[in-house]
């Protein structure tokens, strides 16, 4: 019994050793190096060597048999020396195996196979789980990994949609851009205002999620909640920007209820009485550069009914040019006043209108940006109807070049 035992405690040992010894080792053994250094420790042990190495190292015992037999038949000299393997050895490339895999994997991506009617991908999102299931139907048995390695080959790339086309283009556009941009600088020129004026998108306020990330502590982010549904007892607030374009800023009422064009017009009464008639205390006329649609559009009847009370309170002569439709981010307030709002507030929660009126007013730009904002608490009421009378009685000058995108209201003296 004492034998065996000792016997037993040996082996254990020699395990233990033979273990430490390849763990220091085995981070700078190749393939070949591994294999040949293990067949020589069992080679060395003699009986049951095998065993032991195996058991010590994990290296199958398959493995070390190979490598006695190259140590006995010297078949080292196979081997350059660079080389782990035998020249050949290894995994065949993908390609090797199947030589048409490029052009099969570009076919199911081109956009026009995904519309084909017979197409299994096209009504599906072509992720490189499917495009893998889709390849093995072509007799390509692929993973997903495969996949993705060769469409980063290949150039091909994950891309979100961009918001580039804007429909077909009017014969126009351009020379009403040119129409604009004249009489922009005519006003500028002359020490009158040119304001560019729209709606930005309406927001739920509560503790809802805002699109952006700003720097907190580690591991605190603001916790906000689940869903994004309408809070009723909140409401939504809907901002419209006045920016003034020569001197580079910018109003924002926050309305709470309706973006009508009665809402869009005291937007400017408000901007006028809080910023504009100190900035040009001498003007007689104001232009206003406008999207096609929305509130303010040129369609819309209650826009210039709206416009000719505005233009007798404020005594103004009041021109408006609207940007052809499909164009509005080409409109200057877009690009300089809400997109460094939403930069301003990304990341934040508007859980209420007051913080929506701090955001917004506390924005500021390395170029002078200054914002001013108040809360319009009017109820404006939807669905007004102008009929043909009334419309007529505001006496609308339309201009020779696109009268339906550029007019004038002049001002009425107030009897």
């Amino acid at each position: 019994m004492g034998i065996r035992h000792n016997a037993a405690m040996d082996k254990t040992i020699l395990i233990q050793r033979i273990r430490q010894k390849y763990d220091t080792i085995r981070w700078v053994l190749h393939e070949r190096a591994r294999r040949i250094w293990a067949a020589t420790e069992a080679k060395q042990i003699g009986w049951g060597g095998e065993s032991i190495v195996e058991e010590a190292t994990g290296i199958t015992r398959n493995t070390i048999r190979r490598g006695l037999r190259e140590i006995e038949t010297d078949q080292t000299d196979q081997f350059a020396s660079h080389q782990s393997r035998c020249q050949g050895g290894g995994r065949k490339n993908i390609e090797t195996i199947y030589s048409g895999i490029r052009q099969e994997l570009d076919a199911l991506i081109d956009p026009v196979t995904r519309g084909h009617p017979e197409s299994p991908l096209r009504w599906t999102c072509k992720s490189i789980r499917r495009l893998a299931e889709e390849l093995k139907r072509h007799k390509i048995d692929v993973s997903p990994n495969t996949v993705r390695n060769l469409l980063h080959e290949m150039e091909y790339s994950l891309q979100a949609n961009r918001k580039t086309r804007e429909g077909v283009d009017h014969p126009d556009r351009n020379a009403q851009f040119e129409y604009i941009n004249d009489l922009v600088k005519k006003f500028c020129d002359a020490d009158q205002p040119a304001i560019s004026i729209d709606a930005k998108k309406k927001e739920n306020l509560g503790n809802y999620s805002n699109k952006g990330r700003e720097y907190r502590p580690k591991n605190s982010p603001l916790e906000t909640n689940m869903h994004d549904f309408p809070n009723k007892k909140l409401g939504k607030a809907i901002p419209y920007g006045v920016y003034d374009i020569a001197k580079n800023e910018g109003w924002v009422s926050v309305g709470i209820n309706h973006d009508t064009a009665m809402f869009a017009a005291n937007s400017i009464r408000s901007w006028w009485t809080e910023m504009g008639h100190e900035r040009f205390p001498k003007a007689t006329r104001l232009l206003i550069t406008a999207d096609a649609g929305g509130s303010n559009g040129y369609r819309t009847r209650l826009w210039k009914v709206a416009l000719r009370k505005l233009s007798n309170d404020l005594q103004l002569n009041i021109t408006v040019c609207h940007f052809p439709p499909g164009t509005s981010k080409w409109n200057k307030i877009e690009h300089r006043l809400f997109s460094f709002i939403s930069q301003n507030w990304r990341g934040q929660p508007l859980y209420d209108l007051t913080t929506i009126v701090n955001l917004i007013s506390h924005t500021t730009t390395s170029k002078g940006l200054t914002v001013r904002c108040a809360i319009d608490d009017t109820d404006y009421i939807k669905g007004i109807e102008v009929n043909d009378e009334q419309l007529e009685s505001v006496g609308v000058k339309n201009h020779t070049f696109h009268g339906e995108w550029n007019y004038t209201l002049y001002k009425r003296k107030i009897a």
